[in-house]
């Protein structure tokens, strides 16, 4: 297994139409960004859409990017959008897409990572803790976790 960028990637049409197969609203949101090219737009300049790949296989995808949902904070960088295909959920393959956000974020001399969710129970075991609450972009309570690098 891989971690790439998509957009270091000479294969981008083909993980976008990959991105593009998620089964969810979010990952929808994501692959019309990426479509229509305003993913810089949403998520700040730099930002990064990260694929575990296995060959041609997109396992699982994230995002490391300045701003998320959240609008108005001064948090970041946040990782976000992260999913990973039906056939390989439970095990762990986020993890690996953690520990590129990790990776970046120590090049960045940062020591934390956020995550905006409605899940409970699922980036705890990233070590990923509860931070507050926060009203997302659509109007929604959502729950900010942070995750110190290294963790």
């Amino acid at each position: 297994m891989n971690v790439i960028d998509y957009f270091e990637s000479d294969r981008r049409d083909y993980w976008l139409g990959e991105i593009g197969k998620s089964d969810w609203d979010a990952g929808e949101y994501l692959y019309r960004l990426l479509k229509d090219g305003v993913f810089f737009d949403f998520a700040g300049e730099g930002s990064k859409v990260l694929l575990l790949t296995d060959g041609d296989a997109l396992i699982s995808f994230c995002t490391y990017a300045k701003k998320d949902d959240i609008p108005q904070t001064d948090l970041t960088p946040w990782v976000g959008f992260v999913y990973t295909f039906p056939s390989y959920r439970g095990k762990r393959c986020a993890g690996l897409l953690f520990e590129e956000a990790d990776r970046l974020a120590r090049q960045a001399h940062v020591s934390e990572l956020y995550v905006s969710t409605g899940h409970v129970g699922l980036y705890e075991k990233y070590g990923c803790t509860f931070k507050t609450f926060a009203t997302d972009f659509e109007g929604r309570q959502s729950r900010i976790y942070v995750r110190k690098v290294g963790q």
